[in-house]
């Protein structure tokens, strides 16, 4: 497989606070797929309600779980009607440096026939453990799967 790249450009406006823009992508959260991002509020000087590197470190595993988690559910031909996941990043100290030690993903799927609980809890698990993101990063994964109808 080849290799592919994925672009971030983030530039400083003020304070603490600056864009993240992704160029090609247009996206509701801003125009030409920019967002605004802060150091933490739990840092000096940093802000709250604006996103931060804790928070995106923290989306971008919840979010890969949900492309890893729908071809694998095609392919076990899983009928489902929704998929969600909820996601807590653990930032610590660690021998004086900061550390994501831990995400906590939650994901919830909806499936439409009962018989099908125990095969979405193992699709579920097979997602995590195929998931891009998780397997490059050292931080602890822990997921609490629901599966409901």
């Amino acid at each position: 497989m080849e290799a592919y790249f994925y672009e971030q450009n983030v530039n400083w406006n003020r304070d603490r606070r600056g864009m993240m823009c992704s160029p090609g992508i247009n996206s509701v959260l801003g125009e030409n797929g920019c967002i605004e991002v802060a150091t933490p509020p739990q840092f000096n000087k940093g802000i709250l309600g604006v996103g931060s590197p804790d928070h995106l470190f923290t989306a971008a595993v919840s979010i890969c779980l949900m492309p890893t988690f729908l071809p694998i559910a095609e392919k076990y031909k899983l009928d489902f009607k929704a998929f969600a996941c909820s996601s807590r990043g653990k930032l610590e100290q660690v021998n004086g440096k900061f550390l994501m030690t831990e995400v906590i993903l939650e994901p919830t799927v909806t499936i439409t026939q009962e018989e099908d609980h125990g095969r979405g809890h193992r699709i579920l698990r097979k997602s995590d453990v195929a998931c891009l993101i998780s397997n490059s990063i050292k931080s602890k994964i822990t997921m609490i799967p629901v599966v409901e109808i």
